[in-house]
């Protein structure tokens, strides 16, 4: 067992902004799934969004933002966000952040869905800069402890005090130990989820292999309300190749001047699209990638950016365009062949704007959350912001309201005493794969009811499969991952069904028109 003041799951973005606002004060406990910078953060290419450029307004951020999420977005949250971000940009700049300059100003893109240039970014590895930036300083503090390789099973709560009590509050989690296979307790006072989207519920993902939904079923089996899950970012512009999976082609490159071309004939399709071409929204994008794909039977499409200098791009994109070389694409003359894959979870769990969800000591920043932020679509950039601001604000709130944070008491150490361990762990790839796959056909970009509903059955039968076997084997990181894809999955195709029209990302032939009216698709435990 492990005891801290404050636990944070996670060690990403939202989760070392924390833990830096609140080291100074408390004993500080970080667990990473994997190693400390195996997180999504670390893969973010693009930049951070925030108003820095003369002529750009907040007002203007948050237009962009609630046109980008199709008025399902809670203004006052955007509002929150949008005028924070320079100050978060200001602490990076401080923590050592080397972000790209023009003479002595910031350099600024633009992507999809901007009207202005506020895109902050380390050429194409933004997230990378800024990860390494915070590792370093979180490693610095006495007060913070960083420890790898926790796969975290489910928190600790009320049900399993020593004494048992039905009042739902967070004390911790149960984590298996990579390096040991032991369930080790980590309690504390206050915990922090910040542990990502859900990206891997799909075969096809830009995310990291981590992005299993992890903080998302765990809250929700402890009994916290989770919402907007059917709202599953696809990013338009994934490297097709078959030796290589899962690297993405920044949003970036299109904001840059990239054209989307059909292979064959060279033509440029996003105008007869939508009249932002290119910079129209991914959901947009993506599904204007998808229609051609089909309708012409195309493995991919080509992004062409090729009509810039070289120059130009090698300076602006120096890892993308070192990675393609080594696969035998140079992008200063040739086009990237691109297919659209999952990209960033816009649902999850319900918190308000002290970054608070439904269950006492129990707070939640960044991707794992449906905070308000992104609606029905998240507007590019936006991601690596809403860490930076919630990860501060849950800190603020534990901080101002600690005295009204009860001590951790006993907790129950976990229990393995009928359990064996397995001797079926093809069982678990089988699922695994199963899963991945009809999330992609029946619940991806374009869906339909029977589709849903098909993926809905097949859920049933596997959940009574895994649960069956989560009950009589030892858990083993690869399990606990396999119980949160599908109960996951479940809540993404609940929330599917459950919206009867077509908004932002989640787009169904059968009803394809918007209703006047946005409402949150809230699911209750």
């Amino acid at each position: 067992m492990t005891d801290s003041d404050i636990l944070i799951v996670g060690s990403g973005a939202a989760g070392l902004t924390a833990a830096l606002n609140l080291a100074d004060r408390f004993k500080v406990t970080v667990l990473a799934k994997g190693k400390l910078n195996e997180g999504s953060t670390a893969w973010a290419q693009g930049g951070i969004a925030a108003v820095l450029e003369p002529g750009d307004t907040f007002e203007s951020h948050i237009e962009d933002t609630m046109v980008a999420g199709a008025g399902l977005n809670d203004r006052a949250t955007v509002e929150f966000v949008v005028e924070n971000a320079p100050a978060a940009i200001e602490r990076l700049q401080k923590l050592g952040v080397p972000f790209a300059t023009e003479g002595n100003m910031l350099h600024l893109t633009r992507e999809g869905g901007h009207s202005h240039r506020r895109i902050v970014h380390v050429a194409d590895a933004t997230g990378w800069a800024v990860l390494d930036a915070l590792l370093r300083a979180a490693d610095a503090h006495p007060n913070i402890t960083m420890v790898p390789d926790q796969v975290a099973i489910d928190l600790a709560t009320s049900r399993h005090e020593m004494r048992y009590s039905g009042a739902g509050h967070v004390w911790g989690i149960y984590a298996v130990d990579r390096r040991t296979g032991r369930v080790v307790l980590h309690k504390a006072r206050a915990t922090i989820l910040a542990t990502g989207g859900a990206g891997r519920t799909y075969q096809f993902s830009t995310a990291p292999k981590g992005a299993t939904g992890d903080g998302i079923a765990m809250a929700w089996r402890a009994g916290a309300r989770v919402s907007n899950m059917e709202f599953m970012q696809f990013h338009p512009t994934c490297l097709y190749n078959t030796q290589v999976k899962n690297f993405l082609i920044t949003e970036a490159v299109r904001g840059e001047g990239g054209h989307l071309k059909i292979p064959e004939t060279g033509h440029r399709f996003m105008p007869d699209f939508d009249s932002r071409a290119e910079l129209a929204p991914r959901d947009i994008v993506a599904r204007a990638i998808d229609h051609e794909i089909k309708r012409l039977g195309l493995d991919y499409v080509h992004l062409d950016i090729s009509h810039q200098s070289p120059a130009f791009v090698r300076e602006h994109f120096p890892n993308i365009h070192e990675k393609l070389l080594s696969l035998g694409i140079d992008m200063t003359v040739q086009p990237i062949p691109v297919v659209p894959a999952q990209h960033y979870t816009c649902g999850g769990v319900i918190v308000d704007r002290d970054g608070r969800t439904d269950l006492p000591g129990l707070y939640a920043a960044g991707e794992v959350t449906q905070s308000g932020l992104h609606g029905a679509n998240r507007l590019a950039s936006n991601s690596l912001l809403e860490c930076f601001v919630y990860g501060e604000a849950c800190a603020n709130h534990i901080t101002a309201h600690w005295d009204d944070l009860p001590p951790p008491p006993d907790i129950r150490p976990w229990d393995e005493s009928r359990v064996t361990d397995s001797d079926e762990e093809v069982v678990i790839k089988q699922n695994w794969t199963e899963i991945r796959r009809f999330m992609w056909n029946y619940v991806g970009i374009v869906r339909t009811t029977k589709r849903l509903e098909r993926a809905q059955h097949r859920i049933r039968m596997l959940t009574d499969e895994i649960n069956d076997y989560y009950g009589h084997f030892r858990v083993t990181p690869d399990l606990i991952e396999l119980r949160n894809l599908l109960q996951t999955a479940e809540l993404i195709v609940r929330c599917a069904l459950h919206r009867k029209e077509s908004r932002g990302l989640h787009y169904t032939l059968d009803y394809p028109q918007m209703q006047a009216e946005a409402v949150d698709t809230i699911l209750i435990p």
